[in-house]
């Protein structure tokens, strides 16, 4: 009866659909969206709400336990697919929408969970999507108790002793000395094949320029748009190019979207630090809308001149297209010469820290979708290795370790 007993005590019975609260004394945190600490990454308006993919946060945080996200009505319907790091692991997929959510610790979809451990956590956090890709945040909670709630069939749910909760503490995040600034269309934005939806799997994180930040261990931020010339043009469903939208906080998206239809200049000094490498892969869509080259050369000399003012001294780096490979193993390229041209053009202004990056066979049939040509998972990893392998050899070398410890 005493063995009976003490089980009673330590396990409550719940019926089929029954609800069931697990109360122990929860020590929560809320962090309001414009408290200091957090660390916004990319473009966010005032809502605050992202823009672009790759936008997000990041959160140092002491005793950490849980992860609770409480997003506004800005936020993508029915949802927005954001990527999550805890301790520079790996990126996973959660899926959030507007209200309360919460955000796993270790990858749902694996098999092996791990437990957050370490005297500190770094989180980070990004949307994934070139489009459906708004989170906004109206306040982040830390470690709240979660109850367990309809539990179907009958279950078991037994209590244990716990010591006192730790509170969480929220501690400055030391972003990286490095900054990484990526500037192009779809195929540096994670477009994948027409049978995905037109995202990679984890969207912009499979992509090559955030591969290449993270082999670097530096702040990425890529600005990338399918379907968008560098010619302010209308093109494949986008208003602006990039000449026009990169000196604003929406993406071209902005167009299509009935709470926020109209662009808001972009406030340089919220990047924080600023870029110190600037990369640009463009001009696949001036192509197809038949810019001229000389037309596409002034473009891009005059989207140069902007960037100087606001990166003065920084190296920018101008890829040369790899192409579009064809199943007979040739490829087509674009412009030939003229983004030599716009190197020497530069360089012959006094500008010796624009730099040509030759990407002429990088990409082949295999690298690619072949139902839109653009780079696979392989093939992103490809090109990020390609292009890290020439940083290194261009003398950039990758910090030795994160800027924030855990």
């Amino acid at each position: 009866m005493r063995l009976l007993t003490s089980i009673a005590l330590a396990c409550v019975s719940v019926l089929s659909h029954g609800l069931a609260a697990l109360s122990a004394p929860a020590t929560s945190v809320v962090i309001p969206s414009d408290h200091p600490l957090i660390y916004f990454n990319g473009r966010w308006d005032a809502s605050p709400g992202t823009w672009w993919a790759g936008s997000g946060f990041k959160l140092h945080v002491k005793g950490l336990t849980s992860l609770l996200l409480n997003l506004g009505p800005h936020t993508t319907a029915p949802l927005a697919s954001i990527g999550v790091s805890v301790n520079y692991a790996p990126f996973y997929t959660v899926n959030v929408s507007s209200g309360a959510n919460v955000i796993p610790l270790s990858d749902p979809s694996s098999a092996q969970k791990t437990p957050v451990k370490g005297p500190t956590q770094v989180v980070r956090i990004n949307v994934e999507g070139w489009q459906n890709n708004r989170i906004n945040l109206e306040s982040i909670t830390l470690n709240k108790v979660i109850s367990m709630t309809r539990i179907g069939f009958k279950s078991r749910l037994c209590s244990r002793k716990t010591g006192k909760p730790k509170e969480a503490q929220l501690l400055p995040y030391t972003p990286s000395k490095l900054a990484l600034q990526f500037i192009g269309d779809s195929l540096s934005a994670g477009v994948g094949s027409g049978s995905q939806g037109q995202f990679l799997p984890q969207g912009v994180n499979q992509a090559w320029p955030f591969l290449t930040g993270e082999f670097f261990k530096g702040e990425h931020r890529v600005n990338a748009q399918p379907g968008a010339a560098l010619s302010d043009i209308v093109s494949y469903g986008n208003e602006h190019g990039l000449s026009f939208q990169y000196f604003k906080t929406e993406d071209t998206g902005y167009f299509y979207t009935t709470d926020h239809n109209f662009t808001t200049p972009w406030n340089f000094a919220r990047d924080r630090p600023a870029p110190t490498h600037i990369m640009i892969h463009i001009g696949a869509n001036d192509a197809s809308q038949n810019v001229t080259a000389a037309g596409f050369v002034q473009t891009y000399l005059t989207f140069l001149n902007r960037l100087r003012d606001l990166y003065p001294s920084q190296p920018i780096f101008v890829f040369t297209p790899w192409g579009w490979p064809n199943a007979d193993g040739t490829v087509s390229y674009y412009y030939q010469g003229q983004y030599e041209r716009i190197v020497r053009e530069r360089q012959l202004s006094g500008d010796r820290n624009t730099f040509l990056v030759n990407t002429t066979g990088w990409v082949t049939w295999e690298d690619v979708f072949p139902d839109n040509q653009h780079p696979n998972v392989d093939g992103h990893q490809k090109i990020a290795s390609l292009f890290e392998n020439w940083l290194i050899e261009w003398g950039l070398r990758p910090e030795s370790h994160w800027a924030t410890p855990v």
